[in-house]
């Protein structure tokens, strides 16, 4: 039977053009190289399929306990931002911690964001002042945070300039090996294509709202288009979903939270998610995802929830 949830393909050991043919057919491919999956990047490197967000973690005692209790239930890659202002935090943490737990800076997947103030002729100050933060030697994925500029309105006809510039100085830092990966979140299809027209490099990763009330096929088909990432974030809504009562069947049925649930619909389409806690017991949670699938039928009743609402920011309007 032809299942339309059936698990993305293994990635197996070859040449990295072998590897982005393989991703072009299937706009994915899964390496079980440890206990947490890894998705293949269309620069031939391998990202984790679970990534820790650090959205509102905030002090340097927080983020430490956070990134050690995400490191030692198998964490690889972590994400923050610009606007998040804990990229220092985040940086000196894991330069502490990953010795710790035996690991290397090469063994970890950071990624961060140029904030919306940064765009256009600040983006080199902005991504520079990221790599200072952090200082982890390199960023392995770096993205515009938000289509629009700060300060401009949403409908004004500088942004597309800002973008196109902020764009050109990630390529310049990617060029250089400061940055390993480029890509860009909160994008809408047009701002996808837009980019794709002019682009030097093409991003990595495209990062959006995602989850079963916001499915977001356009840009799926989109991302399958270019061989772009297709990575969620606010994966629960930001906590609304886990009191949906279909979620909670679905969750009651298989002896899981609803929390696993809505992280396992997202991976199990090949989709990386990012969810974030600062509660060790929670952290540990949201790692147990891969040892367990959903039902056909569990994932249509997922996906039927879709009404295209946001928890988060609606960029659409952004010229």
């Amino acid at each position: 039977m032809n299942r339309r949830y059936r698990p993305a393909p293994i990635c197996q050991e070859n040449s990295p053009q072998t590897q982005f043919d393989q991703l072009k057919k299937y706009r994915i491919a899964v390496q079980m190289s440890s206990s947490i999956p890894t998705v293949l990047l269309n620069t031939g490197v391998q990202m984790p399929l679970l990534g820790f967000g650090t959205y509102k973690l905030c002090g340097p005692e927080e983020v430490y306990l956070a990134v050690d209790a995400a490191l030692a239930a198998g964490y690889r890659a972590f994400d923050s931002a610009a606007v998040y202002r804990n990229e220092a935090d985040l940086g000196r943490a894991l330069r502490e911690l990953l010795p710790k737990h035996g690991l290397t800076r090469e063994d970890v997947f950071i990624t961060s964001k140029l904030g919306p103030k940064d765009q256009g002729d600040k983006a080199m100050d902005g991504a520079l002042h990221s790599l200072s933060q952090l200082d982890l030697g390199y960023i392995d994925l770096y993205l515009i945070h938000w289509p629009g500029t700060q300060g401009l309105a949403v409908g004004d006809n500088r942004n597309p300039g800002h973008r196109a510039q902020s764009w050109a100085t990630l390529e310049e830092l990617h060029s250089q090996g400061k940055l390993k990966a480029v890509g860009v979140s909160n994008y809408m299809p047009a701002h996808m294509r837009e980019l794709m027209q002019s682009c030097k490099i093409p991003p990595a990763i495209l990062q959006v709202e995602f989850h079963p009330r916001l499915c977001q096929a356009e840009l799926r088909s989109v991302c399958e288009e270019y061989g772009v990432c297709f990575q969620a974030y606010s994966s629960i809504g930001k906590g609304e979903l886990v009191t949906d009562p279909v979620v909670m069947e679905v969750a009651k049925s298989c002896g899981r939270t609803p929390a696993q649930v809505l992280l396992r619909w997202a991976v199990q389409q090949g989709v990386p998610v990012l969810p974030k806690s600062s509660h060790p017991e929670r952290i540990q949670e949201n790692a147990k995802l891969f040892d367990f699938t959903l039902s056909d039928a569990d994932m249509d009743r997922l996906s039927a929830l879709d009404c295209g609402h946001r928890y988060c920011w609606d960029p659409s309007e952004v010229a």
